[in-house]
């Protein structure tokens, strides 16, 4: 995981999206093969810059990854099982062929930065997406939905539906995301699914990497000192929950979480 942490602790890092992201996939994926999945992204690569020439254009750029991705691959988002932890790692979207926004997004990134095209990560409030930008043209991207080209219109109607968002007053949600901001999401994402499915020790990897990238958000203490609850690691519990405490003095769950120190300190007692 070092080159993960190198990624979210250093904005210039040189660890490349794609090596991180099979760092944060390796959580589910022990031992994965990256090598096998860095051979798929520069097949990939080979395969649209074949369709493509100096002088092409970004929408044609775009034109000849839709194409390969969508209608000859058939990548497309898993809206019948959205939760299945695979969704969020690089490596299964890329032989499954079967993503969440953001997961999809990183595969077209990556793909736009081995032929040298200008696509960056978007992060709308519930959906994730990717633009196109240079000197001559801007292209919204979904890659969830096919690599469907959005109007601003578009964009504006999504953000309302998937977080209650006026674009119109609140354009910079369409600000380019950076590399430490994509990791973050797709960590947060893969503790949601832990979470929510009780894979409590993934859960509590990702939590370490979260609270590594971002030690001053009280709201990771809270869910890694309830794991540490839950996996009888009381002491871990008992500075982890003080710590959410010292971060978050007005948290609606103070009293809830003053309640389960008091009973860590009643069991510490009967040790004694």
């Amino acid at each position: 995981m070092e080159r993960l942490r190198d990624a979210l602790w250093h904005e210039r890092s040189k660890v490349t999206l794609d090596i991180a992201a099979l760092e944060v996939a390796s959580i589910e994926f022990p031992g994965l093969d990256f090598d096998a999945s860095l051979f798929r992204l520069e097949t990939l690569a080979q395969q649209i810059g074949s369709q493509l020439n100096p002088r092409s254009s970004g929408l044609d750029f775009i034109k000849a990854t839709n194409e390969l991705l969508f209608e000859t691959l058939q990548f497309r988002g898993n809206e019948e099982n959205y939760y299945d932890p695979r969704n969020s790692c690089l490596n299964s979207v890329l032989t499954r062929r079967l993503g969440i926004p953001i997961s999809l997004a990183v595969v077209y990134i990556e793909l736009a930065r081995r032929l040298s095209r200008p696509v960056y990560g978007v992060g709308l409030p519930g959906h994730f997406i990717v633009a196109y930008e240079d000197a001559d043209s801007r292209y919204w991207i979904d890659p969830f939905n096919r690599g469907r080209i959005l109007s601003f219109g578009e964009c504006c109607a999504l953000a309302k539906e998937t977080g209650g968002v006026d674009l119109r007053t609140n354009p910079a949600v369409l600000a380019p995301v950076n590399k430490q901001q994509i990791l973050v999401r797709m960590l947060s994402n893969l503790k949601a699914i832990y979470l929510r499915g009780h894979a409590l020790e993934k859960a509590r990897q990702v939590l370490d990497l979260l609270i590594d990238a971002m030690p001053g958000y009280a709201e990771e203490y809270r869910h890694r000192g309830l794991i540490h609850l839950r996996q009888l690691n009381h002491r871990a519990a008992k500075v982890d929950l003080e710590t959410y405490l010292r971060l978050e003095p007005d948290a609606p769950e103070r009293e809830q979480v003053q309640k389960q120190l008091l009973l860590i300190e009643r069991w510490k007692a009967g040790l004694n």
